[in-house]
């Protein structure tokens, strides 16, 4: 009598499509609150996001208004100086952040998704599909992703649009190639062959059964994914790539060097975008690290995390 409580409980095949989702947003909802390097990380990315959503707000003077008060220093009039043209700095970097989150993340969830798509797909159904798929992945793995991106941004209208496109083409192989890996090694296991047998269709067993159980892979590769796009947002900017005329981190680089804003000692002009991608790109890092630390209990150094070795469990 007493034993029939602990007869194992299947695992996740019979439990409701919401109830899965309730846990998975509970679990990050933990992870948030126990995990310091998720906390802090969030607690950055959370700061660029508001920004982006609600500094525009606030700034009632164009970004590219120019005027008599060139490189002029920090002051109360200017909170971080002016340009060469005499254009606000402070204003233009509040304004662009939200075009560098924006498009951003973006970029990095069309990144994200297409790599979930090619990998999950290909490892699950494999033979001819796979095969085909993981000869375009092989390709674009070994081909140089940022002096493509230079080339193929230097051939279509320049915009963040074209930036974006160009990063998604040449950024989702390496994510597709872990997810690929880690389906084949799933496809197999007692839960997506009980889905098989209840007649489930491969689109459902692909995102409803493997895909949520590989969900801190996929967290990962979005944050990492994220960081890099706007790393390469900004040199593709900066080199001259985008639109000159919109107003973003790359663009206030690009400013700055074609006035020599570093041997003039302009320093506010460039400084403050620098700042910002190192502290957003910092928080997204922090982000990544906890992830790791969550998927793999080897990495996990926060307290409490651990079980004291002298605990034992009571049956």
């Amino acid at each position: 009598m007493g034993r029939s409580s602990s007869i194992p409980v299947p695992l996740t095949l019979d439990r409701p499509v919401y109830l899965r989702v309730l846990d998975g947003v509970a679990t990050v909802w933990r992870a948030l609150t126990v995990n310091r390097k998720v906390a802090a990380g969030s607690i950055i990315v959370a700061f660029f996001l508001l920004v982006a959503l609600f500094g525009p707000v606030f700034i009632h003077q164009d970004p590219n208004l120019l005027s008599n008060d060139a490189n002029k220093a920090p002051s109360a009039a200017h909170w971080l100086g002016t340009t060469s043209t005499g254009q606000d700095v402070f204003n233009q970097l509040v304004v662009g952040t939200r075009s560098s989150i924006f498009w951003g993340f973006v970029t990095g969830i069309a990144v994200t998704v297409l790599s979930v798509v090619v990998g999950l797909v290909g490892g699950y159904l494999g033979e001819l599909i796979d095969e085909v798929l993981s000869l375009l992945t092989n390709v674009f793995l070994i081909l140089p992703a940022l002096p493509l991106a230079i080339v193929l941004a230097s051939y279509f209208p320049r915009g963040p649009q074209t930036v974006a496109l160009v990063i998604v083409v040449t950024s989702w192989s390496w994510g597709a190639r872990v997810l690929r890996a880690q389906t084949l090694s799933m496809r197999s296991r007692e839960f997506v062959t009980a889905a098989r047998a209840c007649g489930e269709s491969n689109l459902r067993i692909i995102f409803w059964e493997i895909l949520p159980n590989e969900i801190s892979i996929v967290a990962a590769n979005f944050v990492t994914t994220t960081l890099y796009v706007i790393l390469a947002s900004a040199t593709l900017e900066f080199l001259g790539l985008g639109d000159a005329n919109a107003v973003s981190w790359g663009t206030m680089f690009y400013w700055a060097q074609k006035a020599n804003a570093l041997v003039l000692g302009l320093w506010w002009w460039f400084v403050p975008p620098g700042l910002c991608i190192a502290v957003l790109g910092a928080g997204l890092a922090l982000i990544n690290f906890g992830i790791d630390e969550i998927a793999n209990p080897r990495l996990r150094t926060e307290p409490g995390s651990k079980m004291p070795k002298n605990k034992k469990v009571v049956a």
